[in-house]
């Protein structure tokens, strides 16, 4: 031990950094620091005097070996030699490095404090080592068992307090050189007092009351202590480090500080709450960051960037714009992706400005200025927005590209490239059917819940295909513990304030905010973008009944309560959802109800038609639905109740303020007749021969519907508009896009979803509900009677007829085979051909110019002629053309005496594919006279017809497009 002593002064003398030489040594270094240890602990104190005093009169050396000394105690501490489970050996270790350490910093009282003698890189290397000791992870006693800890605290004590104590000490001495440890030290100080010692953190946070105040008498400001304990406290606790109770004594130390000072009492508590928000949102963030679930992790990414946005701290700004961006790529929410890169790209600027560091935080963008770093960012959203079916919003950033590269750049390669892709988004607005989400308002109440949600309720954005059932099992997975509320009433400060979890979930309706530049009517398929997206505005509406309930007219006295929620930002954004910002509630009147009822069937008629008039191939379904639901009154009836409401002389003599409106629903009505008859009459060119009964009802039911309304409300003509928009707009095929089979169908009946409370819906629950609004015993009812006296009777009757009929049967059948939801490859498919597996006709039943068997076969050549069509019977009063490349058995069409009438207008090829059975070509009969062509045909007998022969139905089937 003697000789260690003697080799430990020989070090001082020759300046030399011995103790540095036994740490280099390699695999002996545990030892040597063991016999280090072992001698500074027999040290007292006029031994580390006399050792300083060995150096002489150099200063120069006493400088060189406490600097030494320093760093080799910090290198010690930073990567032990010894395991960390030798606690005793560790905690030997560091009592013995805290008296040296308290030793030498009175040394530095000693001879380096005053202005002349004043080291800074000493005693910058003295709080570094400080902050090292205190912070080292073997003193971090609340990571210990209990009893561990006891056993240490009783035997060494807590050396984090007693080297705390001793910094706060040295940085008080330091007197008018404390500024020059500004900003350097903010990093260490805050590292140290985020300890979760009490004592020491109420000992050492006034430390930063001193540095503002220090850098406000220099500078008359503290911005580069905010600067850096703002950047250092968000990456302090992202590692982990803080909790609420600093959160709390931070705000009180400092507020406390603040007010006292004359000229910092108002802004330092502005920065004092600037502090503790940012510590909200980073401990929020901090807690949810390794969650499964992204979505939290989205909504406190967002926060905590929108507070630097706030704070203008760029920086940090676009470091949580790309986390968040991060986020949304894996979970595939490519629109909302581009939204978030598109705020990054929002700072930079189409000019030649030198790219600053913190622009590019992304190894893969290469850009040396600004204008190279926006461009490739805006191809990148372009391509996100691409990708999430944005093509509107693809268009816009693509025009302001293209002008760069035309104007600017002359880039005219990649302007070409630009252009075909805008080419193609076009189209795809066109043609390319877009699912459209469903919108749910979400309250989250309780005290259960993270502060980020807390009582707040949010707007969120449902994926394609996403029923408000499927989006309530996920919010309930992500929160096991919380219950569903029952009500969509607000819920009371009882529950609010209570300790649970109670989610509030029902859908709300998107209101649309049409661009301005739409000036004029536009398709339909342009307009359905904005109907669900770029909203801020969302509607829930629930029926109200006010007064005494009447059972003949309960629809007078039923009033709409329309709650409306405006959320902070429209949707789609940066996220999938939106807090709520303002609600406002507003009554509907049973009147206005009725009209804009009215107003919502009419315009899903016409929409519904022009989807026809635009694209033949689409599936005749849904408009079937649609059709028969409005002129048939034994489905869902029309209007009755309106006019039983409120076209009564009683009505009109207690709100005689009402007059204009009743006139606007009588007009309204008026006009549902042209839509219907357009929508019938392509109804007929596409109906399949199995569902000709179907349809013939349907014309029955609307001739009589529109004599009615006509006599009662006047006779409207849609103009031209109609023929002239469907032949300026080529009929292409709508692609279905990524409609999986197992999705859920876009079909009318989808659109009344099940409201909040397990009920069916009613008009304004979900916004999508088109019928008038009926108590629920009433739904079956009929809306619009035709002839009250003989109701029931045709209603006995067409029951009858529906168990009988095989006709009924087939459509029954057709329909739940066949998928509603618009894909080309599920829609019903009429054969263009005769099928093979029909039988061949007897040759007594051939027409008499075919003196053999003969079958038809279709080709595509151009119909310059025509042939004459085979005989029909009168029974299914119908009639066809065959073109005049039809050879019937190698007979050319040269040999057929008779010219046809020409072709009725078709939507396909496969309309003419349904030919009719071999004994409906019997009769001779030729066909019905021009005038009488287009005539409906008369409603069918009550009497079923007979079912055809056995031998045959399997082929009659395969023959209309119909799988058995």
């Amino acid at each position: 031990m003697e000789e260690l002593r003697s080799q430990l002064r020989s070090v001082g003398e020759k300046r030399i950094p011995g103790v540095l030489i036994w740490w280099r040594w390699g695999y002996e270094a545990g030892s040597f620091v063991a016999c280090m240890t072992a001698i500074l602990r027999q040290m007292e104190d006029y031994h580390y005097a006399h050792l300083i005093k060995t150096f002489g009169k150099m200063r120069s050396d006493v400088v060189d070996f406490l600097m030494e000394t320093f760093i080799m105690f910090k290198n010690l501490i930073g990567k032990n030699v010894y395991p960390f489970d030798w606690v005793i050996m560790n905690m030997m270790q560091n009592k013995v490095f805290l008296r040296a350490i308290n030793q030498y910093a009175d040394m530095l009282n000693k001879k380096f404090l005053d202005q002349a003698n004043f080291e800074l890189q000493l005693w910058n290397n003295y709080f570094h080592l400080a902050v090292a000791f205190l912070t080292q992870e073997s003193l971090q006693l609340e990571n210990f068992s209990s009893a561990k800890r006891a056993k240490i605290l009783n035997k060494y004590g807590d050396m984090r307090r007693q080297i705390g104590f001793e910094i706060r000490d040295m940085w008080y001495n330091l007197g008018q050189h404390k500024i020059k440890f500004i900003p350097e030290m903010v990093g260490p100080i805050l590292e140290m007092t985020l300890i979760p010692e009490t004592e020491l953190r109420k000992a050492t946070i006034p430390i930063f009351f001193d540095m503002m105040q220090c850098e406000f008498h220099s500078t008359r400001s503290f911005q580069m202590f905010e600067n850096e304990i703002i950047t250092k406290l968000d990456h302090e606790v992202e590692g982990g480090r803080g909790d609420e109770q600093y959160k709390v004594l931070f705000d009180k130390i400092l507020l406390e500080h603040c007010r006292k000072h004359k000229y910092l009492a108002k802004s330092g508590e502005t920065f004092v709450k600037l502090v503790v928000r940012l510590m909200e949102r980073l401990l929020d963030y901090r807690t949810i960051m390794h969650d499964e679930n992204k979505e939290n992790r989205m909504s406190c990414t967002v926060n905590v960037l929108n507070f630097y946005k706030e704070i203008e701290r760029e920086e940090m700004y676009i470091r949580y714009l790309y986390k968040l961006c991060d986020l949304h790529k894996e979970c595939d929410n490519y629109t909302e992706a581009a939204y978030t890169l598109l705020l990054h790209a929002k700072l930079l600027k189409w000019s030649e400005e030198a790219c600053a560091a913190h622009l590019t935080q992304r190894d893969g963008y290469q850009a040396a200025t600004q204008g190279q770093l926006k461009d490739q960012l805006y191809q990148e959203i372009i391509h996100y927005f691409d990708k999430g079916k944005m093509w509107e919003e693809a268009i816009a950033l693509g025009k302001e590209l293209a002008e760069q590269y035309e104007n600017e750049m002359f880039d005219y390669e990649q302007l070409s490239e630009l252009l075909r892709k805008q080419a193609q988004f076009y189209e795809n607005i066109v043609k390319v059917i877009r699912p459209k989400p469903d919108y749910f308002a979400v309250g989250y109440y309780g005290q259960g819940f993270p502060t980020f949600i807390r009582n707040k309720v949010f707007i969120y954005r449902g994926k394609e295909y996403e029923r408000r059932e499927d989006f309530e099992a996920r919010l309930l997975t992500q929160f096991p513990n919380a219950e569903k509320m029952k009500t969509t009433s607000p819920p009371g400060d009882d529950i609010k304030n209570s300790s649970g979890q109670y989610i509030q979930c029902f859908t709300v309706k998107p209101k649309l905010d049409l661009p301005s530049k739409f000036h004029r009517p536009v398709s339909e398929q342009i307009v359905s973008f904005y109907r669900v997206n770029e909203v801020q505005r969302f509607e829930y509406s629930r029926p109200v009944r006010k007064g005494e309930k009447n059972p003949d007219n309960e629809f007078a006295n039923m009033w709409i309560e329309r709650t409306i929620y405006v959320t902070a930002y429209k949707l789609p954004g940066i996220l999938r959802w939106f807090e709520v910002k303002s609600v406002f509630m507003v009554e509907i009147s049973p009147l206005e109800n009725a009209i804009e009822t009215m107003q919502l069937t009419n315009d899903k008629i016409n929409n519904m038609v022009q989807q026809h008039l635009n694209d033949p191939n689409l599936p005749i379904n849904p408009l079937s639905m649609l059709l028969n639901g409005i002129v048939d009154p034994a489905v869902m009836g029309g209007f009755t109740n309106y006019e039983k409401a409120f076209f009564t002389e009683k009505y009109m003599h207690e709100h005689p303020e009402d007059h204009d409106k009743i006139e606007k629903l009588k007009d309204l009505i008026a006009w549902q007749i042209p839509f219907l008859a357009e929508g019938i009459r392509i109804h007929g060119e596409k109906v399949t021969e199995a569902l000709r009964p179907f349809h013939e009802r349907m014309e029955a039911c609307f001739r009589q519907l529109k004599d009615k309304v006509e006599k009662q409300y006047g006779v409207r003509a849609v103009l031209s508009s109609l023929d002239d928009r469907r032949g300026s707009r080529p009929r292409s095929m709508v692609r279905s896009f990524t409609m999986p089979s197992s999705s859920r169908p876009l079909s009318v009946a989808s659109v009344s979803s099940i409201s909040s409370d397990s009920t069916p819906s009613r008009p304004g629950s979900d916004g999508f509900v088109l019928e008038p609004l009926l108590p629920k015993k009433m739904h079956s009812r009929s809306q619009d009677k035709l002839d009250k006296d003989d109701l029931d009777k045709d209603k006995k009757e067409k029951k009858k007829e529906k168990r009988n009929s095989k006709h009924q049967e087939i459509f029954d059948k057709e329909f739940k085979s066949t998928d509603i939801s618009l894909q080309q490859s599920e829609a019903v498919i009429l054969s263009e051909t005769i099928s093979p597996l029909r039988p061949q006709r007897p040759k007594s039943q051939v027409i008499n110019v075919i003196s053999s068997e003969r079958r038809f076969s279709v080709s595509p050549s151009s119909p310059s002629s025509q042939a004459t069509p085979p005989p029909i019977t009168p029974r299914t009063k119908l009639s066809f053309g065959i073109q005049s490349n039809l050879e019937l058995n190698g007979m050319s069409s040269s040999d057929i005496p008779d010219v046809p009438p020409p072709l009725p207008l078709k939507g396909s090829m496969a309309d003419y594919g349904n030919l009719m059975e071999s004994q409906d070509l019997i009769s001779p009969a030729t066909s019905p006279p021009a005038h009488q062509r287009h005539l409906p045909p008369p409603l069918p007998s009550k009497t079923p017809p007979p079912p055809p022969p056995k031998t045959t139905r399997k082929q009659t089937s395969v023959d209309s497009g119909i799988v058995q």
